[in-house]
């Protein structure tokens, strides 16, 4: 398809000390709303309820970046990329307002939960017509990234059902965490950079290289969201904080602590109150689990660093830019 010159301009992971959003085409963004909108203003109204609230856009900035649409390395983005970046952003879309009826949350992204300004049924629906016209959207780049994309929402529900098995669970191991995040997690950005890989005509052992680097970004990307939960402020995350701990979810942090601490095993196992939770944050904190999750977040960084260096292909401008961004995501959590 014809290429528009429309490129991802800048680079920087803002943090929290401003916007919130990583910059992407306006292409995307208006891309988003078209694929929701419907002749019902009701739907359309709940199916665009968090694309307006923004987001970091990570996943279609992978489809862009992957596919070389960034200003200086490979041009203009193509109608492909941007068609991608879509699909992968509405499967991440459905996924959170399934999420928030599964925690029973309240807020996400600064606003009220879908869930929570209109009901669960609504949510589910809406999150199942999300996905469905994200498989729209991949279907139009061709039998492989259709297929890619569906098995990619089952690794989406396969990691979710893992991670919800071991819920209240103290004796949760590593082995655990990581099988769970690399399905809930991982799966969608090895996915984002595949089909930018794809659609740019990437050799394939480019494409595999770059799907290689993804999933080991969504790990890192994780364990610093799950880092977050326990250090950051609800204004911070736009949502309640804690939250993981409150649901019984002992992300990686947790599980560092928890031999250091037999008085957070006392406290864990169960639903906790609002000071129950605070407490068991502090805990974590001075046990080390703290300190030891931004380790290993440091050693994954590192090793998605070292996969993009045995990239051969791929200009090394790009190379530097996804280095870069890997790099920032480490600064987000500290």
């Amino acid at each position: 398809m014809s290429a528009r010159p429309d490129t991802l301009r800048a680079w920087t992971w803002p943090g929290f000390s401003g916007s919130r959003h990583l910059p992407t085409t306006s292409r995307v963004e208006a891309s988003l709303k078209d694929a929701v909108a419907t002749d019902d203003p009701f739907l359309t109204d709940v199916a665009t309820h968090l694309i307006g609230a923004g987001g970091k856009r990570l996943r279609p900035v992978l489809v862009m970046v992957a596919a070389g649409a960034v200003e200086g390395y490979g041009g203009p983005c193509s109608d492909d990329a941007v068609t991608g970046a879509v699909a992968v952003e509405l499967v991440h879309l459905g996924s959170l307002y399934h999420d928030d009826v599964i925690d029973e949350a309240q807020t996400r992204r600064g606003v009220p939960s879908v869930n929570a300004r209109w009901n669960n049924v609504i949510a589910i629906l809406a999150g199942d017509f999300l996905l469905a016209r994200a498989s729209e959207n991949a279907a139009r780049l061709g039998t492989e990234v259709a297929g890619l994309l569906a098995a990619t929402i089952g690794e989406l529900c396969r990691g979710q059902v893992l991670e919800l098995r071991h819920a209240f669970d103290v004796e949760r191991d590593e082995a655990a965490y990581f099988g769970a995040i690399d399905g809930k997690t991982s799966a969608l950005m090895a996915t984002s950079c595949r089909i930018g890989a794809l659609v740019a005509g990437h050799p394939r052992p480019v494409v595999d290289g770059l799907t290689h680097f993804g999933r080991t970004l969504g790990a890192l990307f994780q364990i610093v969201d799950d880092l977050l939960d326990v250090t950051a402020t609800d204004e911070q995350l736009g949502k309640p904080a804690g939250q993981d701990l409150v649901e019984g979810i002992y992300t990686l942090p947790v599980l560092y602590a928890l031999p250091e601490a037999p008085e957070l095993r006392e406290l864990l196992g169960g639903p906790l109150s609002p000071d129950e939770m605070a407490q068991a944050r502090e805990i974590v904190a001075a046990a080390g689990g703290v300190e030891r999750a931004t380790a290993k977040a440091r050693e994954t960084a590192a090793d998605a660093v070292a996969v993009l260096d045995g990239l051969d292909g791929l200009e090394r401008g790009l190379v530097a830019r996804l280095a870069d961004l890997t790099r920032s995501l480490v600064e987000r959590g500290n």
